[in-house]
């Protein structure tokens, strides 16, 4: 079984800060707005080198979501930055009208997202806005799993024609994918090979399952891992084609279950291959305040959950 090695702890915010940084000196035509959290985005080493292409908006993230949708007229590729829960939810309208229904190039870049910003509370957190963003059409969604692969997300997107939604989070998660990769967008990446159950996760979930596919192979359980950092479009050939050997699949997101990657999932079995399939995400609930590592085994987001809905999936095929 292959193995991955965590090269020591990063935030992914500070993988898009990275990605950021690079596209200042190489894309012209990169600009960035922030709504008041310049330093919670890592958002700093671009306004520092780039004054003239950053704007500072202010608690107005609606105006913000306007603004990038203008400056994309004149040409501009702008990168929108704060909290998920204000990056969507608090903007919805504006996003759907001045972006999505007229298909505007505007990056929409979401920090804190999920319940693993933590001690901010519930009123900070967000567990539905995958669903939010992947309903409009022409939006692509995208949620990366480490440092690494989230600034590779954010050089791709700058390269990427049309609407995107990059999600990303605040805690220091294991940085594990490799350091230069290629970033497809839509294409989902093998991690490991098995035979019993296919894991297929998202963001943060991704290490836990890489962890609860070692438990499960000393177990005796060959599980076979997907990461599928695009939702949409969500790479159905991949998932089809692991299914055909396992007979089953878990979904392993820090989203609700309701409108996340699990119900693309299962949309897709069902239209094409249904078997059996159980959801690792939060049910139907909003956060509260703690610590991400409280918060995570208290909702059963890790791998301890991962193993136990593989054991429970296998024994309904």
């Amino acid at each position: 079984m292959k193995t991955y090695e965590n090269t020591g702890n990063k935030d992914t915010r500070s993988g898009f800060g990275a990605g950021l940084t690079e596209l200042g000196k190489t894309n012209e035509n990169v600009v960035a707005l922030c709504a008041d959290l310049i330093g919670s985005l890592k958002m700093d080493d671009f306004k520092a080198n780039h004054p003239e292409r950053f704007y500072q908006v202010g608690i107005a993230e609606a105006n913000m979501i306007g603004i990038a949708a203008g400056l994309t007229i004149g040409g501009k590729i702008p990168f929108t930055g704060t909290f998920a829960n204000f990056s969507t939810g608090r903007v919805y309208d504006q996003i759907r009208q001045s972006v999505a229904y007229s298909s505007k190039n505007v990056k929409i870049c979401a920090s804190h997202a999920g319940i693993t910003l933590g001690e901010d509370g519930a009123t900070h957190q967000i567990l539905e806005d995958i669903g939010l963003m992947k309903m409009l059409p022409g939006m692509t969604v995208i949620n990366t799993c480490d440092f690494n692969q989230t600034k590779a997300a954010t050089l791709a997107i700058a390269e990427h024609e049309g609407p995107v939604y990059l999600r990303f989070g605040r805690p220091k998660v294991a940085n594990f994918t490799p350091e230069n990769q290629k970033f497809e967008i839509g294409k989902a990446v093998q991690l490991t090979e098995g035979t019993d159950v296919t894991i297929v996760a998202t963001g943060h979930l991704v290490w836990e399952a890489l962890e609860a596919s070692k438990i499960l192979n000393e177990q005796g359980i060959s599980a076979e891992v997907i990461n599928i950092h695009t939702i949409k479009p969500l790479d159905e050939s991949v998932i089809l084609g692991s299914i055909a050997k396992t007979g089953c699949v878990v979904t392993a997101e820090e989203h609700n279950y309701l409108g996340g990657l699990g119900e693309s999932v299962s949309r897709t079995l069902v239209k094409n291959n249904p078997v059996p399939q159980e959801f690792v995400a939060t049910n139907d609930t909003f956060g509260e305040s703690g610590t991400p590592a409280q918060l995570m085994d208290k909702y059963g987001l890790n791998s301890k959950a991962i193993v136990e809905a593989s054991k429970k999936v296998i024994s309904r095929k």
